[in-house]
């Protein structure tokens, strides 16, 4: 069957079907990506920055359409109210978040026993790669804009080191510094205290700039564009198929031919001849 599939017009016969499977291949690899096709694109307002007091309010829960909101707010950090936070990442290096309790001037006081007289809210300040780097927060008035994001939860069955938090939790970290909080935390990109910006990002030093960006929207699976992705790949095997197909039926009559030519005929009889008895000689006995 070999030497029928190297005839040339089955040798072009399968390069025109490696070129249709592979144009089916494309056209399925074009599917499967619109198959999970972000939900929606990136909402430009996020990056508009909101003020933080008509944003979001202490004691609600933290919705999802605040998520990644850029906000701002003035107020004055404690310097006793910080924590590190371990095993985060900056450019492939394990460090800290360092993390500052910050009180929102003209928040919503709560109510309560354990409530606070002011509304405090984390702020992510920035990344250390040593405890021992990281820096006190900015004194005095300070205006803080950065993103908003919802609390983290916090690391089960493991115990923080002190001055440690296991993670960004807001119901971790109000326990540890007795105080009424926002339902989430802020990832600073600017600090001005005093006219000057004295984030992270502006002040060189051992405190480096979280730069977190928008989170990716979420995805949803278009199962027909996933259909047609796995019927493409079909399609592309079936175009192998039809050329297998095609050689196999010339090589079978490559064989019938053949089969034709080796078997023998009997000479034809002419018209009206007759066919003579075959005579045998008798031998007489004397």
């Amino acid at each position: 069957m070999w030497k029928t599939a190297l005839k040339p017009r089955w040798i072009a016969g399968f390069i025109f079907a490696i070129a249709v499977s592979g144009v089916f291949v494309l056209l399925s690899q074009w599917q499967f990506g619109r198959s999970t096709s972000p939900e929606m694109p990136v909402n430009p307002d996020t990056e508009k920055v909101q003020p933080l007091t008509d944003t979001l309010q202490p004691g609600e829960f933290f919705h999802g359409s605040d998520a990644d909101q850029m906000v701002s707010a003035t107020g004055t950090y404690d310097p006793a109210k910080q924590v590190l936070v371990p095993g985060r990442l900056h450019d492939g290096k394990t460090g800290y978040w360092v993390v500052s309790a910050f009180a929102v001037d003209g928040a919503p006081t709560l109510t309560g026993s354990a409530a606070s007289p002011r509304t405090w809210i984390p702020v992510a300040r920035g990344w250390v790669a040593d405890a021992d780097e990281a820096t006190a927060p900015p004194s005095g008035p300070v205006q803080v804009t950065g993103r908003l994001l919802p609390s983290e939860a916090p690391v089960a069955g493991k115990a923080a080191n002190p001055g440690e938090a296991t993670a960004v939790s807001v119901a971790e970290l109000i326990n540890d510094w007795e105080i009424s909080s926002y339902p989430g935390f802020v990832a600073a990109t600017a600090e001005v205290a005093g006219g000057a910006d004295v984030s992270a990002a502006a002040v060189p030093g051992n405190l480096l700039p979280l730069e977190i960006g928008p989170q990716p929207p979420a995805q949803q699976i278009n199962w027909l564009n996933l259909f047609y992705s796995l019927e493409w790949v079909v399609f592309a095997g079936f175009a192998f198929f039809i050329w297998w197909r095609l050689v196999k039926d010339d090589y079978h009559r490559d064989l019938e031919d053949a089969l034709d030519h080796a078997e023998p005929h009997e000479p034809e009889q002419q018209p009206g001849a007759t066919r003579q008895p075959e005579h045998t000689e008798q031998k007489v006995q004397p």
